[in-house]
């Protein structure tokens, strides 16, 4: 890698951190946070995950098919880091302030503002980076794992501060943003310009383009994956540290220990982020998502079943090995079946997309449930549901193709305007 590729692969490597960081900060505790500070209950906690779901699934295929046009410019990700340096204010002064008042209201707005600021920026963040890795050729793995590791530093302070003052951490958060934005603004992208790829890629992003993926059957098997394996676990997590916290004598004990095994966690899945492509490399893009899916779908069933601390932290633990390989096979999935240029729009829809989607559908029964029956009992249900997802897409998902030189560099799997390319079986 040349210097000048070096020097910007830091640089990216450090919006990824400062980006996490500043989404741990405020969201690591979100539920603890709505539960112990605002005073909600597990069904409207549902019910805010569920509208932060919807503004997500809104936000996103913007957010995808923007990218896309946009490819290299920045522009996007200085809207997202202004964002973030909104977050304190907005929490402490608007967000608190309307939830007290009345859940539905502030329910709305805050999902409409964390949507674009971080469930659906995320998305954008990754897939801006994993293009930035095809153009300058460093590995996506490595320099995720720079987000992997501000989440954990950011998770590891906040198990602390938050029981002395909540509000420390939105301020974390605002100055991440700030902090975001300087290293945006120090990114030269004519060092990436230069490497561009020349051929489909280069070719602009029409809206047809973009549409011409919902007449592709794998698109829509790579959909139902992610929105029954991996949208089951997003609802899975987002009460998670409220169960966790029930296991300790007190909340103040039980949210200090999330705190550190939730930091413990993500420092190993950044190391892990490393050997994933590895691994994934192996077993092929089908089988790494399937096996990612097995270890949630552990996951979940074993903290249904847990008693004790132990086996509830070891399930924690288990993120660590998951995260990894579900990133690195969903960008090698798409690498491999779909086209290059789409990359973002495909992450975003599919991935984020699918997951918000199923959200919004089920976070409100969940949350009920949690009320009704337990988290346990609801773990079990969720866990069920996730094996049966499993056991289709074993079946419906495309396994890796032999590919030709011209497919391979560019990922092309469906025409273009302009650009001939040659015919190839639909599965």
């Amino acid at each position: 890698m040349r210097i000048a590729l070096k020097r910007e692969y830091w640089l990216v490597s450090g919006l990824l951190f400062f980006f996490f960081f500043a989404w741990s900060s405020s969201y690591s505790l979100f539920s603890i946070w709505l539960h112990r500070i605002i005073g909600l209950n597990g069904t409207e906690i549902g019910f805010i995950f569920a509208a932060n779901a919807v503004a997500a699934l809104l936000v996103q295929p913007f957010y995808g098919a923007l990218q896309d046009r946009l490819g290299l410019s920045r522009k996007l990700l200085a809207w997202i880091g202004v964002l973030l340096t909104s977050i304190a204010p907005f929490a402490i002064y608007v967000y608190a302030e309307l939830l007290g008042q009345n859940v539905f209201w502030g329910a709305l707005v805050g999902a409409a503002f964390l949507a674009f600021a971080v469930l659906a920026g995320v998305g954008v963040i990754e897939s801006y980076t994993e293009r930035l890795s095809r153009h300058a050729g460093f590995e996506f793995g490595t320099t995720r794992m720079w987000g992997s590791l501000g989440w954990a530093v950011a998770t590891g302070i906040v198990g602390i501060v938050f029981n002395i003052n909540p509000n420390i951490v939105f301020c974390m958060s605002s100055i991440s943003g700030l902090i975001f934005l300087l290293i945006l603004s120090r990114l030269d992208m004519d060092v990436f310009k230069s490497n561009e790829p020349q051929g489909i890629e280069s070719v602009p992003v029409k809206f047809a383009d973009i549409f011409q993926l919902l007449h592709l059957p794998r698109f829509w098997a790579f959909s139902l994956f992610l929105t029954g394996v991996a949208g089951i676990y997003m609802i899975y997590e987002q009460q998670f540290p409220v169960y966790f916290s029930s296991f300790f004598p007190t909340e103040e004990i039980g949210t200090r220990a999330y705190g550190y095994l939730n930091s413990s966690q993500v420092l190993l899945e950044a190391l892990l982020m490393l050997f994933a492509p590895w691994v994934v490399m192996r077993t092929g893009a089908k089988y790494g998502l399937l096996l990612a899916g097995s270890i949630m779908f552990l996951r979940i069933i074993g903290s249904g079943l847990a008693t004790d601390i132990w086996v509830i932290s070891a399930c924690k633990m288990l993120h660590a090995i998951e995260v990894p390989i579900l990133l690195v096979s969903v960008f090698k999935y798409i690498a491999v079946n779909f086209e290059a240029r789409l990359s973002a729009t495909l992450y975003l829809v599919c991935f984020q997309f699918a997951q918000q989607l199923t959200a919004m559908l089920l976070s409100p029964a969940v949350g009920y449930g949690y009320d009704s029956i337990g988290f346990a009992n609801v773990y079990l249900v969720l866990g069920c549901l996730v094996g049966v997802c499993l056991l289709l897409s074993w079946s419906l998902l495309r396994g890796d193709l032999p590919r030709t030189n011209e497919s391979r560099s560019v990922g092309l799997e469906f025409p273009v305007a302009g650009v001939k390319v040659p015919n190839r079986c639909e599965h």
